[in-house]
């Protein structure tokens, strides 16, 4: 028997899943989809539809139908909503049907689904590994230490110190990036990059609390890469300070003399900081499309610069060299092997007199921000086409290249010249560098500058993935629907740069940044060791080469260098984050979804239920019964001295049973 409709009696016969047919949702219909079935040998116009209603039918629903029966069950209906295959196969609309649900190929295939009224929504093109993660990731940490603060670490601590120096962060970034490789493999990842996954794993609390510490050490990190510019600008270019500052350096030379060296003002460094750091905003108001289109160009004169400086250092000395750059020598690898500590003023030349006494804990936090940017690719998660392909390979290729860079220019600087020219010099690679020192003016100022747009541009993201998971009200303001810019994050990113750019003293900034990213990267690695160690069934990434072990590592690592560094600043920023995890507990909503405390809680109950089941079936066995065990656990039982240790006695040979 036919069906009469879809307000037909209740004593009809139900129609067969094969014999319905459905019509497609148009563009201009309202958000309620309609259905009406269709018998295979009638009319093709549906019945029974209300008034008012749009009754156009889709050709291809009207060549099939009237055609008559199909010959198959995938031939015989169609559901089609928009368009969006993806969405039917989520919502099982298809199995509805009697039509099998594909399966996407994989899990960011059918992620970040929406229904959209009228006019489907245009997305950005997705990027791959190279542009989405290598690229950002290398622009990150080939930044501003590299060129003007690498060569006086390497002349105030010694080539073996300096040595042991970037193995140890080399060594930090990359089990990070072992343990961010393992959690962005484990399934689907949205927007928010390291946040995202410390709040799945630790809660809510600790991944804001983490998050805004990253969120804020990548604002602050924008503002050390615009003050590296400036202070390139102004050495190549001194006419171009509105003020002139001489300092005086004493007993640096073996001589015992004296020599006045120019400096940058600290008024010249805010003011043109700050009208970079406008400009920049500019550009990053343009959106990512811009960004993406300009950091090649920026990336490839970096890698340029870099190429001149190793060719100089391999021709050097050149005719018009200072006295005090030997070229590649044994002898002067001797000399510069071991360290040689000393006071040096707020710009960092040697002084006697100087306020500032470096040592190698010193030096640790003001190189690690060279190591720092392994989260750039993680950052822009939302907008890559295979994260599980792209940040594990394209974070770890950019970790051990620019690992093994630094420690091959440890040796080659360490031999280029003496003790007091890489410590008095601070552009010393401008000044060894084929065939100008212009060259390296110019790459400075694109890497520091392209090393800004990417910070600039992934704090606020950054910041938007917090906001929307709503956990934080006072955090409403910085939402952002998908596919649109974060101006409003922008803009509050912009502020806290500019706020860090009238600080003007970049030995001053890196050690705040260092904090903030060592808490981040202390945070991802206790995430990966408490998946690994929990073993639970939703634990299965895809990427393999990890350890729970590892991880623990990196973390106790992370935490090592932290106190290390300041245990002053490492306090300050602990505080920070707890301040944060404990207004989150007080003003916060609860997150939707599960985190790996949970987990430990549930695991923990499930041993513990299952051990009583154990002692119960033993007690069983051993003849006492369950009267006296259940009362015990319920506490109504009150033992007599024989019975105390008759449980006594079963406990002991309970655990020799388990043994």
């Amino acid at each position: 028997m036919g069906s009469r409709g879809v307000g037909g009696g209740a004593d009809e016969e139900a129609p067969k899943p094969s014999q319905q047919r459905y019509r497609p949702v148009e563009a201009h219909d309202g958000a309620v989809v309609q259905m009406a079935s269709i018998e295979p040998d009638v009319s093709t116009a549906p019945r029974h539809i209300k008034p008012g209603r749009n009754r156009s039918m889709d050709p291809r629903t009207q060549a099939t139908s009237s055609n008559g029966p199909s010959s198959g069950p995938q031939s015989d209906s169609k559901l089609e909503l928009f368009g969006f295959d993806s969405l039917v196969n989520i919502l099982g609309l298809k199995s509805m049907a009697g039509e099998p649900a594909q399966v996407p190929a994989s899990p960011t295939d059918s992620e970040h689904v929406g229904i959209t009224i009228g006019r489907p929504k245009e997305t950005n093109p997705k990027l791959g590994t190279m542009m989405g993660v290598f690229v950002p990731c290398l622009q990150n940490i080939l930044g501003i230490i590299y060129y003007i603060r690498f060569t006086w670490i390497v002349g105030m601590g010694g080539i073996w110190q300096s040595l042991v120096l970037c193995a140890l962060c080399g060594t930090c970034t990359f089990l990070t990036g072992i343990s961010l490789s393992a959690i962005a493999t484990n399934g689907a990842m949205k927007g928010g990059g390291p946040y995202y996954l410390i709040g799945r794993a630790l809660g809510p609390e600790v991944g804001v609390s983490i998050g805004l510490c990253f969120f804020l050490g990548n604002a602050v990190a924008g503002a050390m890469y615009v003050l590296g510019a400036v202070e390139t600008f102004l050495d190549a270019v001194p006419s171009a300070g509105f003020f002139q500052e001489k300092v005086t350096v004493v007993d640096i030379t073996v001589s015992g003399g004296s020599a006045t060296i120019s400096m940058p003002s600290l008024h010249d460094l805010q003011i043109y900081g700050v009208i970079v750091t406008i400009l920049l905003c500019f550009v990053v108001f343009g959106g990512v499309k811009i960004i993406n289109k300009v950091a090649p160009a920026f990336l490839m004169a970096v890698l340029f610069s870099i190429l001149c400086i190793y060719i100089g250092v391999l021709n050097a000395p050149s005719p018009n060299a200072p006295n005090g750059i030997t070229g590649l020598s044994m002898t002067t690898l001797r000399d510069n092997w071991s360290a040689d500590y000393q006071r040096t003023n707020n710009a960092g030349v040697p002084d006697p007199n100087g306020s500032i006494y470096w040592d190698f804990n010193a030096l640790l936090g003001l190189f690690f921000p060279a190591v720092t940017g392994i989260m750039a690719g993680s950052n822009r998660s939302a907008s890559l086409k295979d994260t599980q392909r792209s940040i594990p390979f394209g974070t770890l290729y950019a970790t051990l290249l620019t690992t093994m860079m630094y420690l091959l220019s440890v040796l080659l600087f360490g031999a280029l010249a003496t003790r007091e020219e890489l410590l008095t010099d601070r552009l010393l690679t401008a000044t060894v560098a084929w065939p100008a020192p212009a060259v390296i003016y110019i790459g400075i100022i694109l890497s520091t500058l392209g090393a800004a747009l990417q910070s600039l541009m992934g704090a606020p993201r950054l910041l938007v993935a917090i906001a929307n998971d709503d956990i934080l009200p006072v955090l409403n303001y910085f939402k952002a629907y998908e596919g649109s810019e974060p101006h409003v994050a922008t803009l509050f990113t912009s502020f806290i740069c500019i706020a860090c750019v009238v600080i003007g003293n970049l030995d001053l900034i890196t050690p705040t940044i260092t904090m903030f990213f060592l808490l981040c990267y202390a945070g991802v690695n206790l995430s990966c060791f408490l998946l690994d160690l929990l073993d639970a069934p939703s634990w299965r990434p895809r990427w393999k080469l990890h350890h729970w072990s590892l991880s623990l590592i990196g973390a106790l690592l992370c935490i090592v260098i932290m106190f290390m560094i300041s245990w002053a600043f490492t306090v300050v920023s602990l505080a920070l984050a707890s301040l944060i995890y404990y207004y989150v507990s007080l003003k916060g909503k609860a997150g939707d979804w599960g985190d790996g405390f949970k987990s430990a809680y549930f695991q923990l109950a499930l041993r513990s239920l299952r051990s009583l089941g154990d002692f119960a079936n033993f007690m069983k066995k051993k003849g006492r019964g369950m009267s006296i065990f259940v009362s015990i656990i319920d506490g109504d039982y009150h033992e007599s001295a024989e019975d105390a240790k008759a449980t006594c006695r079963l406990l002991s040979a309970y655990i020799d049973y388990k043994r």
